[in-house]
């Protein structure tokens, strides 16, 4: 993709993370930036981290979750219904073309 291809909401979003300079010419990072050795963690602290996280995430309500389970349940036996359907129409339409 170039940056031909963006609009001028992308180019200005990729400006404000610093990715654009103000020409609108691509930047690098400074290859300290690009060494993840030197930003290494322990495993304590890692976990930690991803602990502190994941008490940002929007947990879905009950309700929420068996909705969306009986949706998804529900789509599962139509289409597993509607491919033995076909396969059974299928089956009888090869049966009469080889007998």
């Amino acid at each position: 993709m170039s940056l031909d291809d963006l609009n001028r909401e992308q180019k200005r979003s990729l400006k404000r993370m610093g990715a654009l300079n103000e020409e609108g010419n691509p930047t690098r990072a400074p290859a300290a930036a690009r060494r993840s050795k030197d930003k290494r963690v322990s495993p304590a602290q890692y976990i930690r981290e991803v602990r502190d996280e994941m008490r940002k995430v929007a947990w879905p309500k009950w309700p929420e979750i068996r909705r969306f389970s009986i949706i998804v349940l529900v789509t599962v036996v139509l289409y597993t219904g509607y491919v033995f359907g076909l396969d059974s129409l299928f089956g009888v339409l090869s049966g009469w073309m080889y007998d």
